[in-house]
This record gives C-alpha cells, structure tokens and sequence, in this order.
C-alpha cells in the first residue's frame, strides 16, 4: 500500500486479494511476461519461509527461492525494468548472528553461516541476483528485513530494539530502496533502531537487565509498570546503519508502539503469556 500512493503497482499473489490484480504461480513464465509488461521496477517478497522448514521439500524451497528469483529478475531485463528490490532476512546470517559468549553484532559486513535450506536459499538468491546486476546492468537492492509478526508484546517491545521491526517501515524502507536505486547490487539490514553499542555485547549475554537500565530506561520503566520481566539475556543486534544512512531510511515505529497496540487491541501485538 506505501507504493501505490506515489507508484503504478500491479500486484501478483498465487491467492486471490484485495492487492492481487494478477493470480498465480511465481514460477509461470508467461505469467510472469505479462505481469512485467511496461514495468519499471520490480518489488520482489515472494518466497518459502522459516515455516515451511521441514515441512516442504528442499527441492521446493530451491524452486521457489532461487529459481524463480533468478528467473523473474531476467524476465524483469528482458521487459526492460532497470530496478529490483529483493526483500531478504536477517536469517541467512544463521549461526554467525549468535557467537555465544557475546551478543553478536550483525551488519552487512557479516560473514553468513547459515543453517538450514531456508537461509542457504534466501542466501543463494542474492548472489544470483549480484551476478545478474553486474552483467544486465540491472539495480537490484536486497533488503534482508528483521522479524515482522504479531508475538506476545514483552518479547515484541523489545526485539524491536535488537531484532525486530514494523511492518510499516519496512515498507518505507522498500520506496525508499526503489527511489535512491543506483547500478549494481547493494543490501541492507532493516531492521528496528537499537540504542545499544558493540561495546555492550558481553553484558548483553550475560545480564541484559543492566544493560537495558542504562541504554533504554523508558522500557524498563514500562515493563516494571506492566509487571513484565525483563531478558535475561539478548543473543544479537541487528544494526540498521547502513540503511539509515544511504537510504535515508528511519525506522519510527518502535517499542512503545509495541505497547501502544496492544493497549489498543490491535491483531499484529499479542497479548503477554502467563499474564
């Protein structure tokens, strides 16, 4: 909906909605030729997901993940698109996100390790579509998104300071993707504004509360207030940095509109558990 306010979109979904002009499979070609018709700019969110892990074959989640991003970015060349956003996830970082003995820090300059079809898909989908920017001269811009799904609200309000994010900014995030492209490929970590610093990554896996007291005092006032617990410990920092500087992206829906929802009822907060 953020990009029909400034943009033609025509939508395509394998199920019927209010936002799908086109119905069907990513996978159909001609399809897809039609869909690309006088398009400009490709938004790409279709994928298998962490769900689906176990569930459905490997052999799927490379149809889908890789295959057919690798076939739509080309189809996107030949209609003579010039930009591609492809949004990614935090995930494919896999076990590099967590070191253990520290919070880990993860920014775009992370080596990947991922751990199951899943990330190695989402993964193997970027470097395609790196090798398709270069030689068809296509933008491509991968936005590898932090979690964005209705959870119970403590464990909300504070992922949204380490790895977590609004709906609603990534969305942002996406026009913004598409009107600052430039050649070649570049990615981005999207994700929601941390307070914290690499210089907290100990305490931040060995006593979370007292780092939370010093860099984000107004949750740790709400969650007194609400009678919640606090972490005992946070595992990773997704770090939004880069987008916010190069894309001019700024992420405004934070913890307290975390806890705003859920006072106001709204389905994408969950209520506490135990509570």
């Amino acid at each position: 909906m953020r990009l029909c306010r400034e943009h033609e979109v025509v939508g395509l979904d394998q199920l019927p909605s209010s936002t799908a002009d086109i119905v069907g499979d990513i996978a159909d070609t001609a399809l897809l030729k039609r869909a690309l018709r006088g398009a400009d700019a490709v938004v790409h969110t279709a994928a298998l997901h962490a769900p689906h892990v176990g569930i459905v074959p490997d052999a799927q989640f490379e149809r889908i993940n890789v295959q057919a991003t690798r076939d739509l970015a080309n189809l996107a060349v030949q209609a003579g698109a010039t930009r591609f956003v492809f949004t990614s996830t935090t995930a494919l970082y896999g076990s590099a996100a967590t070191p253990g003995a520290k919070a880990g820090w993860v920014d775009e300059s992370l080596a990947p390790q991922p751990k199951t079809v899943y990330h190695r898909t989402k993964l193997a989908a970027e470097a395609l579509l790196e090798v398709i920017s270069r030689e068809a001269t296509l933008a491509v811009t991968s936005l590898r998104m932090s979690r964005c799904f209705p959870e119970p609200a403590p464990v909300m309000a504070v992922y949204r300071l380490h790895r977590g994010v609004d709906a609603r900014d990534v969305a942002e995030a996406h026009a913004l993707a598409l009107e600052s492209a430039s050649s070649g490929f570049r990615k981005f970590v999207i994700s929601g504004a941390t307070p914290f610093r690499i210089e907290d990554a100990e305490g931040l896996a060995g006593n979370a509360p007292a780092v939370l007291e010093h860099r984000a005092p107004e949750l740790v006032e709400a969650f007194v207030r609400r009678g919640w617990r606090l972490p005992k410990a946070i595992d990773r920092v997704y770090s939004p940095m880069l987008a916010m500087r190069e894309l001019g992206w700024r992420p405004r829906h934070d913890f307290r509109e975390v806890l705003k929802m859920l006072d106001e009822g709204s389905s994408e907060v969950l209520p506490p558990r135990n509570h």
